[in-house]
């Protein structure tokens, strides 16, 4: 007689055969969850990004050697081989396991090799991990967080899971067959969209976990997926305006002359920043008073000017820190399993904070709260966020890496994530309302602790230029809908230089168009050098060149003024989108497929895209670029904002433009239009 493995257990499809155990499980309308393991149990102390679901009835039918688990529009059947097949409500196929079985039937082969691979580490209970899907004609593939690449579609991708400076890892896929993907594991790893293949691996984990998601458009996928990892909150008021800066003020009189220099000239400005090394020493979160003797009264002045003061926050702590000795005692810092205890040297040697461990949480909150919060600071700047593993030996050393989550290759992912909610969740203890924190760094799930991710350290060029754009688009698919970058990029630029004018006037002029416009560089000259030790850097070292919207010459200045000015109109169209990316998990910025999923035109373009639904940007991405092609979706009409020429949607258009402006559409009757064409 044959033995039955699988058997529905409470509203769960489960299968135990040959060592291992499936799970299949509703989890949110619409989804469905995967785990699996060859261990005795699922473990089911981690959900990792997941939220827990609302309770769900599914549908389960158990038959000879198959089963079927269908919630709302997906629906899951696993065969006798043991093959997870995935389908929408009309039963076409959305996702399936790439098994070669080794049996003769149409599917079949005479390889064996299986969809779901287990790889031993020795030593442990842990093992390497590899799963495969069949991939799709035609497919599409967007999201997977913040890539230095120029591709939007990822399809034909191999792709790191890891966080590096200005690559933000999270493994959300988005696809044009109309689902939703989460590798729901936070190990060190890739994924490879192949032409025969789509493989996700894990260098360490205990299970198998992902959850997947169908939608009619790509509008339901994110929607869901925001509903299942959690929604992002209300962006504050104060963040959707202009914020400045540059590395680095070097002293409180430096800084507030910049903000008083904004007020006298009547430009809008709603934050300015106070960089690294405002403080005495890595891992002593507090102004240096030497530099910046009456932080008091300086954050007083700018409340009364209406601007924020926003504070870098390095998770770095030297070791001749005040506070390395106690962290380091009570088992707050990362740990390094073997080879040299530091983990960075940068200016000194450091150690990290363990942002995994909820103590140390506490503790670097607590010296942050005492430091900058009490004293009126309420935005924080949440540097090196990856964290920066990168030691004398130039590369991310994941494998010698400790913290209190697990080893570094198990769980190193989760690092922003406990970081950001450090901050989060003490301020909101503190009673602060309306909170964001920018953060060079983020998780799945990392937008419900009001994370405003930003695409790093990028290099001052068109190329990279280019990069961020696609960076900006995915991340928003990605789950994160606030997003920046360093406008006009950061390192390098010098002011004289034409060809940098040009690409400071074209970033900017694009930065109007993303969720937060933020201006920052360290401009060439540069006055810093990485010789000082931090027992010379406040004294000796400066920063680079002046990084103001004035610094530039009259003619960049009068462009870059006039952008601030569009940005302040925009900002209740801005407060709009902020509203639906809290409510429903919408990107505030997004592919034109997002909006006009039935057109097949919109899922080509790669170099446009929609802010909010009713204005359309055409960014220039290239040198002395003077026009550009520009596809206008159909259904609607769209009216050119330079010039109010008006345009039938389905068709593509050639505009002009010259240095002053990028091309810019609203929707004919929209509120929008009234107010870009100065009417509003």
């Amino acid at each position: 007689m044959r033995r039955q493995y699988l058997s529905r257990e409470g509203d769960r499809l489960v299968r135990r055969q040959g060592g291992e155990i499936v799970w299949i499980e509703p989890w949110g309308e619409h989804s469905l969850r995967v785990r699996a393991t060859r261990q005795r149990a699922i473990d089911t102390s981690q959900d990792w990004a997941l939220e827990p679901p609302a309770p769900a009835t599914p549908d389960i039918t158990i038959g000879e050697g198959e089963a079927r688990i269908s919630n709302g529009r997906i629906t899951a059947t696993i065969d006798r081989y043991g093959i997870v097949e995935f389908t929408n409500q009309d039963g076409q196929r959305l996702l399936r396991e790439y098994w070669q079985v080794l049996d003769i039937g149409p599917e079949t082969s005479s390889i064996a090799i299986p969809g779901r691979a287990y790889q031993p580490v020795l030593g442990s209970d842990d093992c390497e991990l590899t799963v495969s899907f069949q991939p799709q004609p035609g497919e599409k593939i967007y999201g997977l967080g913040q890539r230095q690449i120029a591709e939007l579609d990822l399809k034909g991708c191999t792709l790191e899971l890891a966080h590096r400076n200005s690559q933000a890892s999270i493994p959300f896929a988005l696809s044009s067959r109309g689902y939703g993907f989460l590798w729901n594991n936070p190990a060190i790893g890739r994924v490879t969209f192949g032409k025969n293949v789509t493989e996700w691996y894990a260098a360490r984990t205990g299970q198998l976990d992902y959850w997947i998601t169908a939608g009619d458009t790509p509008a339901q996928v994110e929607e869901a997926y925001a509903g299942a990892t959690g929604k992002t909150p209300m962006m504050p008021d104060w963040a959707t305006g202009f914020w400045q800066c540059k590395l680095r003020y070097k002293t409180q009189d430096e800084l507030l002359a910049v903000a008083r220099e904004y007020k006298r000239r009547e430009l809008p400005i709603s934050v300015i920043v106070a960089d690294f090394f405002h403080w005495p020493q890595q891992g002593e979160w507090k102004f240096d008073p030497q530099f910046w003797p009456d932080p008091d009264a300086m954050i007083a002045e700018l409340r009364e000017l209406g601007i924020e003061l926003m504070v870098s926050i390095w998770p770095t702590v030297d070791v001749n820190s005040e506070n390395y000795d106690e962290m380091e005692d009570r088992g707050l810092l990362v740990r390094t399993d073997r080879g040299a205890g530091t983990q960075m040297e940068f200016m000194g040697n450091e150690v990290f904070f363990d942002a995994t461990n909820p103590e140390a949480q506490a503790f670097v909150w607590a010296r942050a709260k005492e430091n900058y919060f009490d004293k009126g600071v309420r935005v924080f700047w949440l540097d090196e966020a990856e964290p920066e593993l990168v030691t004398h030996s130039g590369q991310y050393d994941w494998d010698v890496i400790r913290y209190q989550a697990g080893p570094a290759l198990k769980v190193g992912n989760l690092y922003p994530v406990g970081y950001a909610r450090a901050f989060y969740e003490g301020q909101q203890a503190a009673g602060q309302a309306g909170i964001c924190n920018l953060i060079r760094c983020c998780w799945a799930g990392s937008q419900k602790y009001a994370t405003l991710l930003w695409s790093g350290d990028v290099h001052s060029t068109f190329a990279s230029f280019r990069m961020q754009y696609a960076a900006g688009l995915n991340a928003g698919l990605s789950g994160i809908p606030w997003w920046t970058t360093d406008i006009g990029g950061f390192t390098g630029g010098n002011g004289e230089d034409p060809e940098f004018r040009e690409l400071l006037v074209r970033w900017f002029q694009w930065g109007v168009f993303c969720p937060v416009t933020r201006l920052h560089g360290f401009r060439e000259p540069q006055e810093f050098t990485g010789e000082a030790t931090w027992r010379t850097f406040n004294e000796v070292l400066g920063s680079g060149a002046a990084n103001e919207v004035w610094s530039y010459g009259e003619d960049v200045y009068q462009i870059l003024a006039g952008c601030l000015r569009t940005r302040e109109a925009l900002r209740p169209y801005v407060r709009e989108q902020m509203t639906a990316a809290h409510q429903r998990g919408t990107p505030v910025m997004r592919p034109l497929f997002y909006d006009f999923p039935a057109d097949p035109t919109a899922w080509e373009v790669e170099d446009q895209y929609l802010f909010g639904p009713d204005v359309l940007v055409a960014p220039i991405l290239a040198y002395q670029q003077r026009e550009r092609a520009v596809y206008l979706p159909p259904g609607r009409t769209w009216v050119e904002v330079a010039t109010g020429t008006e345009h039938a949607g389905g068709q593509t258009v050639t505009v002009a433009a010259p240095l002053e402006l990028t091309p810019v559409f609203a929707a004919a009757g929209s509120a929008v239009l009234e107010v870009l064409s100065g009417r509003g």
